[in-house]
Order: structure tokens, then sequence, then C-alpha cells
């Protein structure tokens, strides 16, 4: 036995050769108890005692086959991390006593096969399909697993095949293990068979697990990054992005014109210089990045950027997919080219493996729906199509662009096409605006590192901004937002007065009518008095005044002195209580109720029993306590947890006029018993389909499609709608929405834009009666996915057909 060498290794790395040496014990475990049930179920003697056989000598040399195993993955992962030329070289020795026997590396020349044992042929025929068998089983953790392995081990060559942990390197364990169990070769090949079944099923789980556990450990995966630099003159660099540096390093050709690659890789564990962890083969570490899509290919990311750049004269850089803004004969625009359609066999030529190659086709098919969709406009659909490069990136290293629709990636191209529907007009000063800074961040993400994830969620956040302050500076719209805001502001200080005199006032014995009319109607007339001369003013000390004696007027009254002090106050206090209620307006049908209850009220406080002066006296006091407090400003609104809703109840906070200028859309102006005409121009609605797009490919997470009363949370500024009003279906666009949700304000059509203004009430009302609906039933790739399906559906059933 030769000592353990596993300690060259990082650490990660070592963590991970050892669960693979756990899933090889564990598969021979599983293979000892497999072998006994199909000796059960065998057909005759014969098979029945060579499976029996095959038990026996591995449940008695498990250990055997474990320990040998360990060594000869070692062996495998030193030798693969070893000088090129010692993988390379094509052949070996290794030792067994005193008897030298070739055996074939890694990279073997077939042409020298004639110097092998035809055993070797066959051990490295039968590992290689293993290998093969088990890449095909766990594609897209190999994928990912390539990028942190290189990282670890300062692959800067970007050698995909340099992975001490593949497949092939585990089959070759696998087999020197199995020697040591048995010499009859008819007891090997059934453990072989058998233990490659067992191993083959725990890899992929094994490969999900080291990655895991190598993120934990902070490792970087290894990716290409181009830095921007000033074109260089013709004969220069192969295009403007690319690091002379990294030129200089790169000594192997791509294949791809004789590009090298395009950029310094980064990442790795404890350092994020090209040379991972190993000292003295780096340079200076760059500054840290953020998360990276899956590992890609070093050839195919080149392949990649070459596609979206066109190399002029001087190298200058300019997008293939970068279509003008002049419409052709006809008054129409062109519809974008399909560039993966167009490179499809050149992409397919640079990619590895099925998974690829289908990938690659959907991603063709998606975009071909994409282009084409008719809530897309063209000047949003020409700047969409120059990310489909990044996007089909996206694709091949990260297979959570299919199923997550929280997909950064997904969410930026879904947010661009939405907020560019809403646009009727994109003459109007607005959709200028708006398509420039799209078009500026469409080609900061091509021009840039568009391999880092944090790329889109940054673009997506600055979007989302820009969206928000062109809504802000709205012409007409700017004008009623201010003023919706402001009385919006008026009426939060009012419900936060309300709540504060209700709280302060409750212990107070008094009939519940009167702390309401106290607390929610005239907190309104003290705030009114306070607007007009002050907290401290003769109106605002005059009406506490008046709901202290409203308070005292429903106290029962002890000697004939009193009462008739009462009936003598009692006009003045009368006249005092409307001239509060007219100052605010406070209706004529809530007057006569509230007088309704004060009069039983009085004329109780006249026949009750009387109560102690003292008690009287401490609850005026109480009143008068509660009464003088300042009203709240402004600057408390923040601390207020319950935002208002403008309802019946409440009285109007837009006058007639005001409400006009706004364009404030009464409840009343509907008629909500007629029916809803249906919105002929709405897309038909399609189930939710959460299926695979095609084998192979993770199944889509649960789709949310709001409706009704549910559509009232998810409204997003610059988003398009539809709005029944006046009888007819009208696309409307979400242009503000006041702070506490009070109003919300929508627009609609293109030069002569008109402006209408909802309370939350009003808009609840439209979501549930099917008056508001959102303009898309789906997000853009959503819906691309969903007649992508269909076509794959056709194709798939047209087929047979065919054939």
């Amino acid at each position: 036995m030769k000592p353990n060498p596993i300690h060259r290794l990082p650490a990660p790395l070592e963590a991970a050769v050892q669960r693979l040496k756990l899933a090889a014990r564990e598969a021979a475990e599983r293979t000892i108890e497999s072998l006994g049930l199909a000796a059960l179920a065998a057909s005759n003697a014969y098979q029945r005692d060579g499976l029996l056989g095959a038990q026996f000598e591995l449940n008695r040399k498990s250990a055997m086959f474990a320990l040998v195993f360990n060594d000869a993955l070692d062996e495998r992962v030193l030798r693969e991390l070893g000088p090129a030329a010692t993988r390379e070289g094509g052949l070996e020795t290794r030792t067994r006593g005193s008897t030298h026997t070739p055996s074939l590396s890694g990279q073997t020349d077939w042409a020298s096969l004639s110097l092998v044992e035809d055993k070797e042929v066959e051990a490295q025929i039968s590992a290689e399909r293993f290998g093969m068998d088990v890449s095909a089983a766990c594609e897209w953790e190999l994928r990912e697993l390539d990028g942190y392995v290189s990282a670890m081990i300062g692959d800067a060559g970007g050698e995909r095949d340099r992975n001490p942990l593949k497949p092939d390197l585990v089959g070759h364990a696998m087999l020197r293990g199995i020697e040591t169990v048995s010499d009859r070769a008819d007891v090997r090949k059934v453990l072989t068979t058998e233990i490659s079944r067992s191993l083959g099923g725990l890899l992929r789980a094994c490969y999900g697990d080291i990655l895991t556990e190598l993120r934990r450990a902070g490792v970087q995966p290894v990716g290409l990054t181009v830095r921007n630099r000033t074109p260089r003159a013709a004969g220069g660099a192969a295009f403007s992005g690319t690091d002379p540096g990294a030129e200089a390093e790169s000594s192997r050709p791509s294949g791809l014109g004789g590009r090298p690659d395009s950029g310094q890789r980064t990442g790795g564990f404890g350092s994020s210089t090209r040379s991972g962890i190993y000292p003295g083969r780096g340079g200076a570490s760059p500054a840290p990045r953020g998360g990276m899509f899956g590992h890609v290919d070093p050839g195919m990311m080149t392949l990649i950027r070459r596609l979206a750049y066109v190399e002029g004269p001087a190298a200058s850089g300019a997008y293939v997919s970068d279509y003008g803004d002049v419409p052709v004969d006809g008054g129409e625009y062109a519809q974008p080219a399909n560039l993966i359609r167009a490179h499809r066999d050149e992409l397919r030529g640079a990619s590895k493996g099925a998974l690829d190659h289908m990938v690659i086709d959907v991603i063709g098919f998606l975009f071909d729906q994409i282009l084409a969709d008719p809530k897309v406009p063209p000047q949003m659909a020409r700047q969409i199509a120059r990310l489909q490069l990044p996007v089909l990136r996206a694709a091949l290293g990260d297979p959570s662009f299919f199923s997550s629709r929280k997909h950064p990636v997904r969410r930026f191209i879904n947010r661009i096409a939405s907020l560019g529907a809403a646009f009727e007009d994109f003459g109007d000063e607005g959709a200028k605006q708006f398509l420039a800074k799209v078009k500026a961040l469409v080609h900061e993400v091509v021009d840039g590192d568009f391999e880092q994830i944090d790329v889109y969620e940054q673009k997506l956040a600055e979007l989302e901004a820009f969206t928000a302050e062109l809504a802000r500076q709205a012409g007409p719209d700017q004008a009623a937002a201010a003023l919706l805001t402001e009385k919006e502001e008026q009426q939060r200080l009012r419900q936060l007065y309300a709540q504060r005199l209700q709280g302060e006032l409750k212990d107070v014995q008094a009939p519940a009518f009167l702390r309401d009319f106290i607390s929610k109607v005239w907190s309104q007339v003290l705030l009114r008095a306070a607007e007009q001369g002050g907290t401290d003013g003769a109106l605002a000390q005059r009406l506490r005044t008046v709901a202290r004696d409203l308070f005292l007027s429903v106290q029962p009254k002890a000697t004939p002195a009193l009462r008739k002090a009462f009936l003598t106050q009692l006009p003045k206090l009368m006249q005092d209580l409307t001239e509060g209620m007219n100052l605010i307006g406070w209706p004529e049908e809530a007057r006569r109720d509230f007088f309704g209850q004060l009069m039983p009220a009085h004329a109780n406080a006249l026949k009750h029993a009387p109560t102690s002066q003292l008690d009287i006296n401490l609850m005026a006091h109480e009143v008068d306590r509660a009464l003088k407090r300042p009203p709240p400003s402004r600057d408390e609104l923040s601390a207020s947890a319950h935002l208002p809703v403008l309802t019946e109840e409440m009285p109007q906070a837009l006058s007639s006029e005001e409400a006009q200028r706004v364009g404030l859309v009464s409840e009343a102006a509907v008629n909500w018993s007629g029916q809803v005409d249906i919105d002929l121009s709405a897309e038909p609605e399609t189930p939710p389909d959460n299926r695979p797009l095609a084998p192979g490919l993770p199944a889509a997470d649960a789709e949310e499609t709001p409706q009704g009363a549910a559509l009232v949370n998810h409204l997003e500024i610059g988003f398009a709608y539809q709005m029944h009003l006046d009888g007819e279906w009208k696309k409307v666009r979400l242009s503000h929405v006041s702070p506490a949700k009070t109003f919300y304000i929508f627009s609609h059509g293109g030069r002569h834009r008109k402006t209408i203004s909802l309370t939350q009430r009003m808009l609840m009302r439209l979501c549930e009666t099917g008056r508001l609906k959102a303009f898309e039933s789906a997000y853009l790739i959503e819906r691309a996915t969903a007649r992508a399906r269909r076509q794959l559906s056709a194709l798939s059933s047209a087929a047979p057909a065919t054939r």
C-alpha cells in the first residue's frame, strides 16, 4: 500500500475526491445486495452460480476493493494534475512487483495500441464507455463542475479534459479495484457490469453534493471576461474587447481563425488570480467579481463574442444585430434576423454534447417567437435581438434559465418588452428617452462582461429607476400627481390625527357615537382651523372648547341650575357645531344622522341620576389634555403604519374642479350592472404549462398570472393595461402611484394623451369586475415559450408521419 498522497491537493478538491471514494464504497455494498437478488431471479443454475460466486468474492474482498480503488483514484488524480507531457505522452508503465506492464494514459495515441496488451485496451475502452454513460446522465453537473475545478487547479489554458474528477478516471479506478477481487474473467465481467450500474447511479447525486460543497467553500467558477479598451488599428487585436495580456499568455489556438481566448480567467479558491491557489504562477489579483453563469467551453465563448461583433477596417466593434431605426419600403420596419438560426451549424460545431446542441436549437426557437411577437414594438424587438448571443451564453451555462421565471436575464428581457409595449407613439418625447435608455443598457450588456449575473441585475435596476423617473417628469401627469400626492398627505394627516384622538378618548365616559364624531370628524375641523389660523389661533382654541363642551353636554345634570345653564348654552353649541361642519363641508345626510343621535343623548342627560362633580371635572380635564395636543405634522407620516383609503364614508378629498382636472373616475360613472364586452385585442389565455421545453431541460417553476382582485397587488409603473370605460376597451399605461397607494394615475393615447385617475377603492372594483386587465396575458419569454412548445410538438408529431 502506498501512502495517501491526497494532501497535495487543495482542500475543496480533496473533499471532492473523498466523496467519490465514499460513493465507490456504497456502490460495492449495493452491488452485493443486487447480486443476491439477481441470483434469486436467475433463469438457470449456471447464471445463478455465476452471480452467487461474484457476490461471494466481492463480499469477501470488499475492503480490498475499496483500498485499491482509493489508491488508483489518487494515482489518476495526481497524474491528471501533472504536466501535460505526462498526460499526453501516450504510454507509461505500472509496477506490479518486478513486472512492468505498459498501460494507457488519458490521451493515448491510438496508433501505438500494438504495444499494449489486449486487456489494457479493453480496460481503457471500458473506462471510457463508463465515463460516457455517466457524462450523458449528469451533463449539467459536469459542465458546472468543470468551471469550479479549473478555477482550483489554475487551468489557464481552458482544457476541459483536465478534470481530475471526471467519470472515466473513476471508471479506471473501479476496474483496478475489480481486478483485486477475483482473477476469473467471468467474475470480473459480472462485477464490472453490476458495479458500473450501481456507481453510475450514485455519481449524479455525488457530483451535485460536490458542487454544493465547493460553493459553500467560497470557490468561484472560472470564466472569460472582456476588458473594454480603445479599439486598435487594423492588424492589432482581433476585436476591441481583447486583453493583450491574455493574448500573450494564450499559446493555444481556438480553432476560430487562430483567434485566442477572449479574456482572462478569473475565480478560484482563496485567490482570484489566473493561477488559482498555486503560488508563484500568476500576477496581481484582479478586483473581486460577482456571481457568474456556469462554465462554457472557451472555444464556444470565443465564437459567441466573434458573432456579437463585426470587424470593420479599424476593428470598430459595430454590432451585427444593431439594426437601424429607418423603415424599409412601405413604412414597415425590417424584422431583426435570428442570429442563432443563421449561425446554427457554426455554433453546434463549437459546442460539445447533445445537450448543448439542444439548447442552441431551443434558444433559436424562442427567438423566432420573441422577434415575431405582435405585442413587442419593432423598436424594442431590435434591441432585444441584440441580446440573442448573451442569452445563449446564459442558457448554455445555467439550466435555471429554463426553470426559473425570476432569472435575471429573463426578467431583463421581459421588462424591456413590457415597458416598451406600453408606449403608443415612439415619436413622443418620453418614448424617445426610454428607447435611448434601453439602447444604452443593451449596448453596455453586449459590450461588457455578459457572463456575470450581476450585470443583468444592475441593468434591470437602472431600467426600473429610469422608468420611475420618467413617470415623475411626465407633463400632464406630473401636475396631476403633485395634486393627488398633496391630497393624499392631507388625508393621511387626518387619518393619523383621528387614530390618535380615538386612542386618547377611548376611556372617556360618553356615548360611542360621540367619541367617533370627535376623533373622526371634529379632528378634521381642528386641522382645518390650524391651517387657517395656526394651532394656537383663536379659531382653533374656540373649536377645541366646542369639543369639550360637547362631551360635557351629554353628562347627567345634578341640579336644576345645571339643567337651566345647559338649555341656555345649547343653541350656541349647535351653532358652533354647524360652523365646524361647514368648515370641512361635511355632508348633510351625515349631519342629520349625527344630530338624530345627539338629541336623545341630551334628553337622557336631563333624566339620569347625577354624577359626582369630581368625576365630571376629571373627564373634562382628560378631554382638554387630548385636544390641546398639537396635531401631527407631515414629518410624522412615515411613522404611520395604516394607510388611508378613500371610501364613501369619508369626505371627498377633491373638489369637483380638481377631480375634473386630474380625470378622476367616480363610481357613479360606471355601469356596474352592465356586461363587459370581450376584448378582441387581447391574446387568448392559455393554461400554464410547466413541463420542460425539451427533453433534458429542467421543468419551469409555477407561473403567476394575477387577474381579478389579485391584479391590484401586481400593478407596475410603466406597464400597459386594458381598461373598460365608457363602453369600450382602452389601452392605458400606469404612470403614477401615490406613496400611500391611495391614488393611481393612468394615461392613454398618443400625442394627445389623456389622464385617468382612480382611487384604490375604484381600482379594486374595476379589477374585481374584470374591467381592468393586464395588456399581456404573460411576459414575453413565457409567451414565446408557450408558442415554441406548440411548434416543437407539431414538429415532433409530424416527424413520424414523414418517415
